[in-house]
């Protein structure tokens, strides 16, 4: 049998599922993530941590690609972080639904 949490995990998720893919609420967290990466990495580079890093980052880097690289990842971890979200609630639906079944099934043997 499965508990009162799974019953209703499997509920929200039926009604849910597809305006979870397309929510902008997971996408808003991956950006702050990724930009505060970013924005650590710039806090490391200016603030002379890494005196060799920051020689080279002055004189090889523009300022402005860098911010553009940052804004980059910044998208690609809130890509990431959203769709790795979708996949893990659409995996343990999945395994509910399995177990369910397989329940339903050995209460009618």
């Amino acid at each position: 049998m499965l508990s009162k949490q799974e019953e209703d995990f499997i509920i929200f998720w039926e009604k849910n599922r597809m305006a979870q893919k397309k929510n902008s609420k997971q996408f808003l967290i991956g950006i702050i993530a990724g930009l505060s990466l970013g924005l650590s990495t710039l806090i490391l580079i200016f603030s002379n941590w890494y005196q060799r890093a920051t020689m080279i980052a002055n004189s090889r880097l523009n300022p402005f690609l860098f911010l553009i690289i940052i804004v980059i990842i910044a998208v690609f971890m809130a890509y990431l972080n959203r769709k790795f979200k979708w996949e893990r609630f659409e995996q343990q639906y999945q395994e509910l639904l399995a177990k369910k079944h397989k329940l339903e099934q050995g209460s009618k043997n």
